[in-house]
């Protein structure tokens, strides 16, 4: 919905410049109208560049209570917040707007932090209390919408992106440490660059003078398989399902603008177009990626599933010259690298449908966090899972998981004699974990790759730093996995870092706003998630059909063909998919340049090698080796376009 930032100053007062060039950074994710309002001692500083959606003529904020003792910016939407609101006027209070965003500011002045409780949706709001002299922040409990924060010169900064905070004079540096780790295996709270954090999905801060604290509002919370199972039917779970996501999905269709879907040819966009079509008046408009190579193009499915609904088609086609052009760009919005060009993908498809009118779509980000959907997934229940079948079945159906899966070779799935596993992190997994979850040890494989082409000086000052070890660490493993079966357990712990840190950002929210879209993620609802936690683990994996229940909640609103089809991973071509694509001469252009040699982490040398080799002819250890020439490339355009220091 919106970009916002925040300023609280221990020691001078708070610049209007600094607030102005916070916003500005951030008017790609509101280009409605820039606000911001600075305390009458100085000390506090709200800033909001608007996205208007819901209330389009009276909610400019930040906005105030009745007397001014609270003020509040917010990103992202409350869902039912007409109810509250109704309560909320029932017990005397005033509202100055019509608009979501305000519901928080007057439940903080009732319950202070436990508001938390009572908000449902995507969101990031931080609050300057003046009675109590704190500052209060919170954001969503999947970590949809994101919040980031650092010390800087006596006060604390807030901003919906990292560039928000160089704007207003935070220093813009790698953070080594991370860097080593890999984006996508570095605990929660952790980010790429030097003295900036993300609040972490489900948590909020508290700020007052003499420090900040962190604490955590919600959880993921798997059952033990030692509990007691509810006596509970099949069809009864997949009714209760059914009626739950379906009332996501019609709430989030509430806004005072046009409200499109994102559709690919997966169950999981087309359940959420299948549902809104039942909700929304008049036909819904339907956006398609497309692209040039068959194996990756879901544009067939896709618009069979558009006519099933009775939706508008709407198909953007990513064409290589184009992902070649936007891949800068894209990269430096997501201030993360991109492991494969469908984060550039996603930038071009939110352009083209802003340009096309509208705000708002529906996505089907979440479902696989949920509803264990990756082949990864499905490998770990085959390893860990197969009680009564024999070794002989189990392989056989091993093998037909990774013939059916050809595009996840390396990508989601460990590749071939490669998860021939480095022992380091089967031991750092096993020693906590007691079994190692495939897209972890995928994940881990990556980031050596990736650690293969940074400089000698570089990785020996990190020592024999255990990257897997410490993720873990970050995990309250006894209080959360202990009594876990392995699927829950990987579930859990991809929620905790692939999700927050790619998925929602480099697929979500980031490329979403990226052109002044509001991406709404019914999936990643809390009472959605709360339901299939305490599905059982068969309902999800069902023999090797991924998402069992979802199938069965939604056969009525999808076609035939996507209700049979196997999960297909969003992926772009990779760069390597032909040496004269304009991806791959990009990524050789750019590897090859000055820019890569600036890059103190990189060794360009090694570069050149890697993709000297690269093996056209094995598609699997080509994906292996173009994520980390992906990543050096998005790498080098961030070190240029975010002006980053070491």
């Amino acid at each position: 919905m919106c970009g916002i930032t925040a300023v609280f100053s221990r020691r001078s007062d708070v610049a209007s410049d600094t607030m102005s060039a916070g916003t500005a950074a951030l008017d790609h994710r509101g280009p409605d109208g820039r606000q911001h309002w600075i305390s009458p001692d100085g000390r506090v500083g709200l800033g909001h560049a608007r996205l208007s959606i819901i209330d389009l003529s009276t909610g400019d904020q930040p906005i105030a209570n009745e007397d001014g003792s609270l003020v509040i910016v917010h990103n992202g939407e409350f869902y039912d917040f007409e109810r509250i609101r109704a309560g909320l006027e029932a017990r005397g209070h005033r509202f100055r707007t019509k608009s979501d965003s305000e519901v928080a500011l007057h439940l903080y002045e009732e319950l202070g932090p436990e508001c938390v409780h009572q908000l449902r949706g995507e969101f990031a709001f931080i609050i300057w209390d003046s009675r109590n002299q704190r500052l209060f922040a919170a954001r969503d409990r999947f970590g949809v919408k994101p919040l980031f924060y650092a010390e800087h010169d006596g006060a604390l900064y807030f901003a919906s992106e990292a560039k928000a905070l160089f704007a207003m004079g935070v220093e813009a540096a790698w953070s080594y440490e991370s860097l080593f780790a890999g984006a996508f295996l570095i605990p929660a709270e952790r980010t790429l660059f030097k003295g900036v954090y993300n609040v972490p999905p489900g948590h909020f801060m508290r700020a007052t003078p003499e420090g900040f604290r962190l604490q955590q509002y919600w959880d993921v919370n798997y059952p033990r398989d030692d509990a007691a199972p509810a006596p509970r039917t099949d069809r009864e779970y997949i009714e209760g399902f059914r009626a739950v996501l379906e009332e996501s999905v019609k709430t989030r269709l509430r806004a005072d603008v046009p409200v499109g879907c994102y559709l690919s040819g997966g169950i999981d966009s087309c359940a959420i177009l299948g549902l809104a079509s039942l909700h929304h008046v008049g036909p819904v408009r339907a956006y398609t990626l497309t692209f040039e190579a068959g194996a990756y193009d879901e544009s067939v499915m896709a618009e069979e599933m558009a006519k099933r609904a009775g939706a508008e088609y709407r198909p953007v086609t990513a064409h290589q010259h184009e992902l070649a052009d936007n891949f800068r760009a894209a990269v430096i919005q997501a201030e993360l690298p991109c492991k494969n060009a469908h984060t550039v993908a996603k930038y071009m498809l939110s352009r083209a449908v802003r340009a096309d009118g509208r705000k708002v779509v529906l996505t089907g980000e979440g479902s696989d966090e949920l509803l264990a959907g990756y082949p990864h997934f499905r490998r770990d229940m085959l390893l860990h899972h197969t009680q009564g079948q024999s070794p002989e079945d189990v392989q056989r159906l091993m093998n037909e998981l990774v013939a059916n899966n050809q595009v996840s070779r390396g990508t989601l799935m460990p590749e071939g004699d490669s998860a021939v596993r480095d022992s380091a992190v089967r031991d750092s997994a096993r020693a906590v974990l007691e079994f190692v979850p495939s897209w972890l040890e995928t994940r881990a494989i990556d980031t050596k790759s990736t650690q293969s082409i940074m400089s000698d000086e570089f990785v020996a000052a990190q020592g024999d730093t255990d990257t897997v070890g410490t993720f873990l660490a970050s995990i309250d493993v006894k209080r959360c996995l202990e009594g876990r079966n392995a699927v829950h357990s990987a579930l859990y712990l991809w929620a905790k870092s692939a999700l927050p840190h790619y998925v929602l950002s480099n697929l979500g929210d980031r490329m979403e706003m990226g052109h002044s879209v509001e991406g709404r993620v019914p999936f990643m609802d809390h009472h959605v998630a709360e339901y299939l936690q305490n599905v059982p683990v068969n309902l999800k994996i069902r023999r090797m059909t991924e998402k069992y229940i979802l199938r069965e909640a939604v056969k009525d609103v999808i076609t035939d063909t996507v209700y049979k089809r196997q999960k297909h991973p969003f992926l772009s071509p990779p760069s390597t998919h032909h040496r004269d694509a304009p991806l791959h001469q990009l990524m050789q252009d750019t590897l090859r340049s000055s820019a890569a040699r600036d890059v103190p982490f990189l060794d360009q040398g090694k570069l050149i090698a890697m993709l000297d080799g690269i093996d056209h002819t094995n598609p699997g250890l080509a994906a292996v080796t173009d994520i980390s020439l992906t990543v050096a490339m998005s790498y080098v355009f961030m070190h240029e376009g975010l002006r980053l220091g070491s």
